[in-house]
């Protein structure tokens, strides 16, 4: 085994314990099969998902623990995955923070009174924490009809992507409002922020307490910072979320923090400093320039780009091959998308994706 030193290393002796492919290779050794699990991989794109959402709002789906369940399942059983993911929305804690927010179809989440002043803040702050019972049930659900082989991930989205969607109300495109209020009133995003922090480091806590295995940390809009900005200004309330897993383990292995943002690849290094255990990389940058840059001590986790998924076959496996090719440059690699699976993507392809990575 290859063991990790970083900051938020998982890096105990785990070596005489049989781990399953995808915690192996997030502990930085190298299974015998190369897991895979995609993101978004739980709906979208199948049937059975549409099928048994039909008429069923989005966040109203989440917590309903037996239909969110059903929905992690659903594609571990037809792709054959390595991983399930919880089915959740990085708004959950929010909602039951008592935040006034929904997700719109075709737009994504809107708040309903975004966050632009230090009184809008001091509005936002004084709510607690929601009750995650629903959500708990569902991670106890799932993990019940999961083989012991397969582990859950708990996610949340990380404290900037919700203080992004907060300030700015919707999503945006370069979320000028949350940069604005980053520089401009510097004392007011720190509550912000730690407010952010606690609410989705609880949020992951709750799920892993339940018994996910594994936790991932999104930072879907961190790209839009530059270096000196992410490190300041986001990183450290990052921590403070990743911080809340502390002295969490799975019965055999400290449980292992993903950490995983788009358009990030000049923040790779602040972001596994931030106590990741592993980086999850997008497809705008190669495994083996992503390892270098992280000083090949790093798991990664990626980075198929997703739009290969509708390319020919033949296209799609030389592009598969080329990314495990780079990805055997780190200590331990997951695969995975690059991001999220787009909803028209054909179920049977990713099913064969999944083939051809086991057969590597």
């Amino acid at each position: 085994m290859t063991n990790s030193t970083t900051p938020g290393s998982v890096s105990g002796d785990t070596s005489a314990r049989i781990l399953p492919p995808l915690l192996a290779a997030f502990h930085g050794q190298q299974p015998q099969t190369l897991p895979v699990w995609f993101m978004r991989q739980a709906g979208r794109s199948l049937p059975e998902y549409r099928e048994v959402r039909a008429g069923v709002p989005m966040l109203e789906a989440c917590l309903r623990p037996e239909l969110a369940a059903e929905i992690t399942l659903q594609p571990v059983r037809r792709h054959g995955l390595d991983a399930a993911i919880l089915f959740s929305d990085i708004v959950v804690p929010l909602r039951l923070a008592g935040v006034g927010v929904d997700i719109e179809p075709g737009v994504g989440p809107v708040v309903d009174e975004p966050v632009r002043t230090a009184a809008d803040v001091s509005a936002l702050t004084a709510h607690e924490p929601g009750d995650a019972a629903a959500v708990a049930e569902a991670v106890r659900l799932t993990v019940v009809e999961l083989d012991e082989s397969v582990p859950l991930i708990g996610f949340a989205g990380a404290p900037f992507t919700l203080a992004a969607y907060l300030v700015e109300g919707r999503p945006s495109r370069d979320h000028l409002a949350a940069r604005t209020l980053m520089h401009a009133d510097p004392q007011s995003w720190h509550r912000l922020m730690t407010w952010a922090a606690d609410l989705t480091g609880a949020f992951l806590r709750a799920q892993v307490d339940a018994g996910a295995r594994a936790a991932q940390l999104f930072d879907s809009w961190a790209g839009a910072l530059s270096l000196p900005d992410y490190a300041a200004k986001v990183a450290p309330y990052s921590a403070r979320a990743l911080a809340h897993l502390d002295g969490t383990d799975d019965g055999a292995a400290p449980v292992p923090r993903v950490h995983f943002g788009t358009g990030t690849g000049e923040l790779l290094a602040a972001m596994r400093d931030a106590g990741a255990d592993v980086v999850g990389v997008d497809h705008r940058i190669p495994l083996d320039e992503a390892n270098r840059r992280l000083g090949g001590r790093t798991p990664l986790q990626g980075n198929i780009d997703p739009a290969f998924l509708a390319a020919p076959w033949t296209v799609l496996e030389a592009h598969v091959r080329d990314v495990v090719e780079r990805g055997r440059a780190a200590p331990g690699h997951v695969v995975n998308l690059g991001h999220g699976v787009p909803p028209g993507t054909d179920p049977t392809v990713l099913t064969r994706v999944v083939d051809l990575v086991h057969s590597l």
